[in-house]
């Protein structure tokens, strides 16, 4: 019922008293935050927890099978199914981080989480997304060996180097989660504290604070430049290497096999 009653004096434009007395005082952070969800209609709540908690749960059966898989057969123990499983493995992560957040406010609705609790998911889900930008970024790299290179591929992706590829990967989400959720956690959020998400992501909880932001979009920024758009131009660049080695190969079914094993 409380969270019920702030989340209408939010709609309404009102504030509670406290509330007022923080944002005039500027004395004291937010302490809490109000995850409204997806929806306030309970009939389609309940349509919507029952459809994402089954996708949800074969996430990560898929994903649990892929990894299975891939550690029981040696004929699997190669450069491209080393990098699809620490994928799966990103995924079931990537998942687990936003989806119990999303079940949770379906069966429940508008509901309250700590402030350490928002930026401790926060800094998960940047981890994740920006690992998984370089992880991909390094497949390309990998298939790029394999096809334009192929005498050289097992001195280039012998398993130091994998290996190596791998935790960069997970190296370089770590440091840029731990520059932006700095950043924003040592920002001060006075009031209102409902966020129209489901779970703590950067754009609601910059729009919240009270506080000037222009350094955090500054780190956002350089990033989303280094992180996004560096592995983005990594990933079309070899790809288009790709396509042209395999345009340039005599049989029809040496371009199927190449085109395959990058699909």
């Amino acid at each position: 019922m409380a969270v019920a009653g702030k989340v209408e004096d939010w709609k309404s434009g009102r504030r509670p008293a406290t509330e007022k007395s923080l944002n005039l005082a500027n004395m004291t952070r937010v302490q809490e935050f109000i995850l409204l969800g997806l929806s306030t209609s309970q009939d389609i709540r309940d349509a919507l927890f029952a459809i994402f908690l089954i996708l949800y749960l074969l996430t990560l059966l898929e994903n649990t099978l892929i990894i299975y898989l891939i550690c029981s057969h040696s004929e699997l123990h190669k450069p491209m199914y080393f990098f699809l499983g620490n994928l799966s493995c990103l995924e079931m992560c990537y998942v687990s981080v936003t989806m119990p957040s999303l079940l949770v406010g379906l069966w429940t609705g508008p509901y309250q989480t700590s402030f350490t609790a928002c930026m401790t998911q926060l800094f998960f889900f940047i981890v994740l997304i920006g690992t998984e930008c370089t992880l991909l970024a390094s497949m390309a790299y990998d298939r790029y060996v394999a096809i334009c290179r192929p005498l050289h591929y097992q001195l280039l992706m012998r398993p130091q180097v994998c290996l190596g590829l791998a935790l960069s990967s997970w190296f370089g989400g770590l440091l840029v989660s731990v520059a932006k959720t700095t950043c924003i956690a040592s920002l001060s959020y006075c009031g209102p504290n409902v966020l129209n998400q489901f779970f703590c992501d950067v754009s609601p909880l910059l729009s919240l604070s009270c506080t000037h932001v222009a350094l955090t979009e500054l780190v956002d920024f350089i990033s989303a430049i280094v992180i996004f758009c560096g592995t983005l131009l990594v990933a079309l660049a070899t790809y288009s290497a790709i396509g042209v080695a395999v345009l340039r190969m005599p049989s029809a079914a040496a371009r199927h096999k190449a085109f395959s094993t990058c699909a």
